[in-house]
């Protein structure tokens, strides 16, 4: 924009200074900074706020203009600008556009948050005067890690460890730790009194007895307290089949004698240990014996058992409506379902489920576990994945009982001599058990 004659002649900084200064009321506060490379030209176009010159001789000035009210701050730069600047000038000048450059760059960038304390702030306890951020609670400042790692159980990592003198210490595999935290599960402790869990199903020759058996050693050989298993069949169980008998007596004599029974060594003559430490109460074992094992029986057997045991297991007769099952579903504190790997197996362990639900018991049905014994004829011919999907819909969990030769026999059962796996299972299903007791 070309000069006109009606504009203000320039002034120079000196006169800038000298000059009275100009109130809100002749000015609107709007200042423009904008920034002019002297060149040949004397006049320098801006925008339609005003226009600012150089001087003549070509020496850089400052010149300010009015134009409808506003002021226009032209900083002209050049290789001698300041130079041509007298030393009241050039303070002038640099002083206006050092403020206005601090004071651009406080407006274009946002006030930035408060710095949290470092952490080496925190490790000296030295108080600190803005909030501590969330992303500071970090576990490598809140787990203690100076804690010496415990030694490994027996294995590779154990022996790692023995040769290099202790130096080197991996800790247990992730197989030792899984298997340390079933114990844990199989070991919780149990207030309120004993914890009664029937195993049962309405087909026999599924494997209840043995699933009653292994659950039982898995849990006497964990826990600290005192188990027991009691052979509740009306007829005559097979329970103590599986275990070393060290008594003849059953469940009839405890019965016939209990009002003379006061003391756990008392009780202690009744029973068969095993060297898990399980405790076997049998069944009646004599063909002609003419009176079976009823509900008022049951009842007499599981106080005498609530006085001494922690857990106890019952193996329950075949089948679902006789009168023992009656008095064992009132107890039940938990429900382990034993079914077969075939059709028929699976069928029957499903209408077990259906029956409980209707008789009252749909709250021991979604508390319960299914143990699947795949070892029995026609597990190859089944998918045993839609097994498993039908009874994980319906109850808390499933285990599979691998096929393992000692279980086949029928006969005694050694707990140490099982196949890894049938021993992984046994623990599972009593650590599955243990966790889905109620507390008291």
């Amino acid at each position: 924009m070309n000069s006109r004659a009606s504009n203000p002649a320039p002034q120079r900084v000196s006169d800038i200074i000298d000059a009275a200064p100009i109130t809100s009321a002749d000015v609107t506060p709007a200042p423009e900074v904008s920034t002019i490379v002297p060149g040949a030209n004397d006049g320098v176009a801006l925008n339609a706020a005003g226009e600012i010159e150089s001087a003549n001789s070509g020496a850089p000035v400052v010149s300010v203009v009015i134009d409808t009210g506003e002021i226009v701050i032209a900083e002209i730069v050049g290789d001698n600008a300041l130079d041509a600047l007298t030393a009241e000038e050039r303070a002038a000048y640099v002083a206006a556009f050092s403020d206005s450059d601090e004071s651009r760059a406080e407006s274009s960038v946002p006030e930035a948050a408060p710095a949290g304390p470092s952490r080496r702030d925190m490790l000296k306890g030295e108080p600190f005067a803005h909030p501590e951020p969330v992303t500071m609670l970090t576990p490598e400042r809140i787990l203690e890690r100076t804690a010496k790692r415990e030694a490994p159980s027996p294995g590779w990592n154990s022996f790692i460890y023995a040769i290099t003198f202790h130096l080197v210490n991996l800790g247990d595999s992730p197989s030792v730790r899984h298997r340390k935290a079933v114990d844990a599960s199989i070991a919780r402790r149990l207030d309120g009194g004993t914890r009664f869990i029937p195993v049962l199903t309405r087909k026999g020759g599924v494997g209840k007895t043995t699933v009653t058996t292994m659950i039982g050693m898995a849990l006497a050989r964990t826990r600290d307290d005192r188990v027991i298993a009691i052979d509740a069949n009306p007829d005559r169980g097979t329970l103590a089949e599986r275990f070393t008998r060290n008594t003849d007596k059953t469940v009839r004599d405890l019965v016939t004698k209990a009002n003379a029974v006061n003391s756990f060594s008392e009780f202690s003559s009744f029973v068969t240990r095993d060297k898990s430490r399980l405790d076997v109460l049998a069944s009646d074992t004599d063909p002609f014996l003419s009176e079976a094992f009823d509900e008022n029986d049951y009842n007499v057997v599981a106080d005498m058992v609530s006085r001494y045991y922690s857990v106890a297991l019952t193996d329950c007769g075949t089948g679902i409506v006789h009168s023992v099952m009656t008095a064992t579903l009132k107890r039940a504190d938990s429900l382990v379902i034993v079914s077969g790997g075939s059709f028929d197996e699976a069928r029957l362990a499903a209408e077990t489920l259906t029956w409980l639900e209707g008789n009252g018991y749909a709250d021991l049905v979604r508390n319960s576990i299914v143990a699947i014994n795949t070892a029995t004829q026609g597990t190859n011919l089944v998918k045993m994945n839609e097994i498993e999907a039908h009874f994980q819909s319906r109850v808390r969990d499933i285990v599979r009982i691998p096929y393992d030769p000692m279980l086949a026999t029928g006969s005694v059962i050694d707990f140490d001599r099982l196949l890894p796996a049938t021993q992984d299972a046994a623990r599972t299903l009593a650590a599955l058990v243990i966790e889905g007791l109620p507390a008291r």
